[in-house]
């Protein structure tokens, strides 16, 4: 059930996030602004502007005190949140010419942030947090990446990209530890679960895999969605599986068995992103059709 529709953003909304205390929805768009509101009530508390176009992504430390978003621009911008301070701005390499992507991530330590530097160059760049100095370079995908997912260790990052693949990097060594292939088209989105043993993805062959994260080996093919996987999450509490699909539609699973348990529709155009709350019973998302929904799981 949709208990809210937040409209505000005047374009589409590529990215969505729920603070790790559930209190607070931050949305990005492509019209380059930052939007933060209260999760439960859909009151809009503050927008940010900095980029100087579209936010294509975001991520949160687990303090919920930084917030990284990934620009068009060919930055990468640090808040300091609650008070919404730029904090500083990083040269990520990236135009807005490339394929209009920009992925982050933030390692479960809060210290290290991914991103992609350029689809021309296929790196991934690893910066300090603190500091903003890059400290590494990860080199190996045959086209631009999409996604990052650290696992919870923070020993490994996956990425995944246009050439069909998941790639898991050793952190420390900055050492490629494996391959996962098995999609037959560009993967868009993936996520680890809060255990570690699980990785899951989705992307342009319109289904959602599920992977042994240790032995790379695939547990599971799901399918549902009529056209591309736009995003996957895995609930913090490690039990649902949710994606939201260029379709407009956002499923939600078993993430043990990959049982559907729900189906939301209501947006008109594609589900960009999508976000679950730490206690598993609310659900967000973010579309191009200029809106973020607010649903209730069902126990």
């Amino acid at each position: 059930m949709c208990t809210h529709t937040l409209t505000g953003h005047s374009d589409g909304v590529k990215s969505v996030l729920i603070s790790p205390d559930g209190q607070t929805l931050i949305s990005g768009g492509e019209d380059g602004t930052i939007k933060l509101w209260q999760l439960h009530t859909g009151e809009l508390l503050r927008t940010l502007t900095g980029h100087t176009y579209g936010v294509k992504s975001l991520a949160i430390s687990p303090n919920g005190q930084t917030l990284v978003s990934g620009g068009g621009d060919g930055t990468i911008k640090l808040w300091k949140l609650p008070a919404a301070e730029l904090i500083r701005t990083l040269i990520a390499g990236y135009s807005r010419l490339d394929s209009g992507w920009m992925p982050v991530a933030i390692s479960p330590d809060g210290q290290i942030v991914a991103s992609h530097s350029s689809s021309y160059s296929q790196t991934i760049k690893l910066w300090q947090l603190d500091t903003g100095d890059l400290i590494g370079t990860l080199t190996g995908h045959a086209g631009s990446v999409k996604s990052f997912a650290f696992s919870p260790d923070g020993q490994t990052l996956a990425s995944d990209g246009a050439d069909n693949t998941i790639r898991l990097w050793h952190l420390n060594t900055e050492e490629q530890i494996n391959t996962l292939a098995g999609h037959t088209g560009g993967i868009y989105s993936i996520a680890i679960s809060p255990d570690g043993q699980t990785l899951v993805s989705g992307g342009v062959d319109q289904v959602l895999k599920i992977w042994n994260l240790h032995t790379g080996k695939l547990v599971r093919t799901l399918s549902g969605h009529s056209y591309s996987v736009n995003s996957v999450v895995i609930s913090p509490n490690g039990q649902l599986l949710a994606s939201g699909g260029y379709d407009g539609i956002i499923k939600v699973r078993q993430l043990a068995t990959g049982k559907r348990l729900q189906i939301f529709s209501g947006h008109s155009g594609s589900v960009n992103s999508v976000a679950v709350s730490p206690d598993a019973q609310i659900l967000v998302s973010a579309s191009a059709d200029k809106t973020i929904k607010i649903w209730q799981i069902a126990p």
